[in-house]
């Protein structure tokens, strides 16, 4: 039997590499991690931790429209945006810190190259020493994604940002445009506009977070409004152009309308990109899809050593869910478990906007497309009386369920708390729970959870508070 230097080498220490390697090191894997940036990868560098820091000094900073109503003078005039994007990347480097001491605790050796397959077992490394290879048992590839490029909106990151751009970005522009009304767009035009950036938001489909369901958008895009962004749907952008002083592009709507939209600079967020190049699976012959690795049932590729999970496959590019394919692959390695491939109706979403959202399973929309035969209901914010105490009463729990037998097939919160919320009804899903049984369960009061027990209690037919 040939020997190999490790049992599992690990390409990529984001969420999905870093928590794989953990957990293959408690199932007595020895594993090594290859990294070329900072551990953590683009979740704890250049997305969620950093983006989530923005976001709480954003809150922070719009609240304090609450402190002037209760008679405080505040004086914004010494307000200093690159404190705040300070604090944001020291967040970031707490993160990777804490990813690496991990790492180290838990006996996993942390290599800083970049990785190239040569074999089934084999990876070549390009460090800054020069070039080596190590051989395992078993390889898994977690390298993540990049931002999107569109013809025509090719990132600078100084006038044409990325999202890693404006994270990166201590400096706040006067306006900005944003291309793109998903998660990652939302998020960003809700801080802009908190820290003072008027902020326009383009999005092709008819209406922001077009993933999610119809009424939970209306929500967001109504208070969005409210707090100051302008939202451009069924809008086409082209013909971008730059200058000193920003950008201009031209815009069409649905019904053919044109007219030009001028801003200091323009984000592009419309989605990600696999990082499938340049790793040598076509060499190996490793299945690939418009750019996504193909993989099996435990994330095994068609070469049966190599494994792939995260943003490089065709499932939601989240970071939990990452982190999840990842310890499903590793178990089947060690021979320890047998839990095959997420069910996608089991993924909760999540967007930070104020009102945020928290979603997973099937929209009504979507439901009604499958001819399902449902029962839908929706308890509103106002209905809870902790929202009402603390002044947080936009918003709605809706419940999507199969008529016959009841079973949970949805659920969907935007508002105060919504991305915490979620998971109570994703568990008595994921149990087989019913309506009935959160219905009756005691909940505390006053709790924001009392609205996801009315609204199962709605959907039988007995809500309280409404």
């Amino acid at each position: 039997m040939a020997e190999f230097d490790y049992d599992l080498a690990i390409i990529g220490a984001g969420p999905g590499g870093y928590v794989s390697a953990i957990r293959a090191s408690q199932l007595g894997l020895k594993t090594v991690v290859i990294e070329k940036d900072k551990p953590g990868g683009v979740c704890g560098n250049w997305g969620c931790i950093p983006s989530k820091s923005l976001l709480s000094m954003a809150e922070t900073f719009h609240s304090i429209k609450s402190l002037e109503a209760m008679g405080v003078k505040v004086d914004k005039t010494s307000f200093d945006y690159q404190k705040v994007h300070a604090r944001s990347r020291a967040a970031s480097d707490r993160s990777g810190k804490g990813v690496a001491g991990l790492l180290k605790r838990n006996k996993i050796e942390l290599l800083s190259a970049t990785a190239t397959l040569t074999s089934p077992h084999e990876l070549q490394l390009t460090t800054a020493e020069g070039k080596r290879t190590v051989t395992s048992k078993n390889i898994l590839i977690a390298s993540g994604s990049s931002p999107r490029v569109i013809p025509g909106f090719e990132f600078d990151e100084q006038q044409v940002l990325s999202s890693t751009g404006i994270l990166a970005m201590d400096k706040l522009p006067e306006s900005l445009v944003i291309l793109g009304a998903g998660a990652i767009g939302m998020e960003l035009a809700y801080i802009m506009n908190a820290f003072g950036v008027k902020v326009s938001v383009v999005e092709m489909l008819d209406r922001v977070l077009p993933l999610e369901d119809a009424d939970i958008s209306k929500v967001v895009e109504s208070e969005l409004k409210k707090q100051g962004i302008t939202f451009l749907t069924s809008t086409k952008a082209s013909d971008l152009k730059k200058s000193k002083a920003g950008i201009s592009l031209q815009i069409e709507t649905k019904s053919g309308q044109k007219s030009k939209l001028e801003a200091e600079k323009i984000l592009v967020a419309v989605g990600r990109s696999p990082n499938s190049a340049n790793l040598g699976l076509e060499k190996l012959g490793i299945a690939i899809e418009k750019g996504f690795v193909v993989t099996g049932d435990y994330y095994q590729t068609s070469v049966k050593s190599v494994f792939a999970i995260g943003d490089l496959i065709a499932s939601p590019l989240l970071a939990h869910v990452a982190s999840k394919e990842g310890e499903i692959a590793v178990e089947y390695i060690a021979g320890h478990g047998h839990e095959k491939r997420l069910d996608p109706s089991l993924i909760p979403g999540a967007v930070y906007t104020e009102p945020g959202v928290g979603s997973f399973g099937l929209t009504e929309a979507k439901a009604l497309e499958q001819k399902l035969d449902i029962s839908v209901y929706s308890f509103p914010y106002q209905g809870i009386g902790k929202a009402n105490a603390i002044e947080k009463a936009v918003g709605l729990v809706k419940i999507v369920c199969d008529k016959k037998t009841h079973e949970i097939l949805g659920g969907h919160v935007v508002g105060y708390s919504a991305t915490e919320m979620i998971h109570e009804i994703l568990l008595a899903r994921k149990a087989e729970l019913l309506p009935e049984d959160i219905a009756s369960m005691v909940h505390a009061h006053p709790t924001i959870s009392e609205g996801i027990m009315e609204a199962m209690r709605g959907i039988e037919g007995w809500a309280i508070h409404v």
